[in-house]
């Protein structure tokens, strides 16, 4: 679909306090690997993640999901009292019901007109609450949305570790369907879109593009495990390698949509944000698609995978460090569990970011400098 009246107008992000290395993942997981004798450094070498950070158990999605609203509302300057549409998209919630989003709704004081729900989608969720907003914006039904979402992934990841050390039915070959949820992190993010008119930074949401491939919905569950002692337990299974194939697949025909959508070629593309799962994954996908790695920025291998928030964070990271150039076209490839896939496309011109002060805190110093590609600019508006 394509949008002439849609602005991104700024980014609220917010990351985790608790950094946990690969290594003291493996560290946890001595007992599996010693049973299986499996060598120590395999999960970073086949993911790519050095670290990923964690907040403190009991966290609730929706007060992070507040300060990151509050955060983007803050930085663009805007009232909120002219947003008429708030979605909560992230995988995590407070609860199954009431909407998380109504939390953040009341947290933030928005109006009591405003259209609030929460959208889950695994890693579609936020993009698919900016393909709603962008709609409801672009006819002209509301003038400003807000998109938030919250990944808190300490309990899958402690879950995970658990189960693995102590299920006597783990072995060299099926210990492989854990390795996704061993990637997980946190993070949270927030998106504030607006009318082009009333928008200060120009910078378009020019159009967005879907594709559900659902034949391989199987290939990736999570769920409560309500079993034996460990009832109530977040487990997930995932076919890494299998998912991984068909999403690069699905991730290559949705990308056809939207370069026809746009009328873009490749070349005039001049950054991209790819799904952030991986590295290896990254790398696949950014080949297929006949892309440029150089010219994408990641922020997996220090945040780990941060499902739904991982493209709108990384936006609001790489606007923050000054790595994209003003006036250049930016894709954002989005893929899903189930498989579905979502893409946008955007004519960058800045935007105003509310996030944390001290960012380069959370990068470690090995990590690959993929925001070096571009020097800061000034000139962006940007904010924390």
């Amino acid at each position: 679909m394509k949008f002439e009246h849609v602005c991104l107008e700024s980014i609220g992000y917010s990351l985790a306090p608790q950094k946990v290395s690969t290594a003291e993942i493996e560290q946890r997981l001595a007992p599996v690997y010693e049973r299986l004798r499996l060598p120590a450094g395999r999960l970073e070498l086949m993911t790519g993640i050095q670290q990923r950070c964690f907040w403190p158990a009991e966290t609730l999605p929706s007060d992070i999901s507040s300060q990151s609203g509050r955060r983007a509302i803050e930085a663009a300057g805007f009232d909120p009292q002219r947003i008429g549409m708030l979605v909560h998209g992230s995988v995590c919630r407070d609860q199954l019901e009431p909407a998380t989003a109504c939390r953040v709704h009341w947290q933030l004081g928005l109006p009591p007109d405003c259209l609030v729900y929460d959208t889950s989608n695994a890693c579609l969720g936020l993009l698919n609450g900016m393909l709603q907003a962008a709609t409801l914006i672009e006819s002209q039904q509301i003038e400003a949305a807000l998109v938030v979402g919250t990944e808190i992934g300490t309990h899958l990841v402690n879950d995970t570790i658990d189960m693995l050390n102590h299920s006597a039915e783990v072995n060299r070959r099926n210990i492989k369907l854990a390795i996704a949820s061993l990637t997980i992190g946190s993070a949270s993010a927030a998106v504030l879109l607006t009318q082009r008119r009333i928008s200060s930074t120009g910078t378009q949401l020019s159009a967005m593009v879907t594709r559900a491939d659902t034949q391989h919905y199987q290939l990736c569950h999570g769920d409560q495990q309500a079993a034996d002692q460990h009832a109530g337990r977040l487990l997930m299974n995932t076919d890494s390698e299998q998912l991984m194939a068909e999403g690069i697949e699905t991730g290559h025909r949705t990308f056809q949509k939207l370069l026809a959508e746009t009328g873009w070629s490749r070349d005039a593309i001049d950054r991209t944000l790819c799904h952030q799962v991986g590295m290896a994954h990254r790398k696949g996908m950014m080949d297929r698609l006949e892309l440029s790695l150089e010219r994408d920025f990641a922020t997996v291998q220090w945040l780990g995978n941060t499902g739904a928030c991982a493209l709108p964070s990384a936006l609001g990271i790489a606007a923050h460090l000054g790595a994209l150039p003003p006036d250049s076209r930016l894709a954002m490839l989005g893929i899903g569990s189930g498989i579905n896939c979502a893409m946008a496309a955007v004519h960058w011109r800045g935007i105003a970011v509310g996030g944390e002060p001290q960012l380069h805190d959370w990068i470690p110093d090995s990590a690959n400098a993929t925001w070096h590609l571009v020097p800061s600019t000034a000139g962006l508006n940007n904010k924390w």
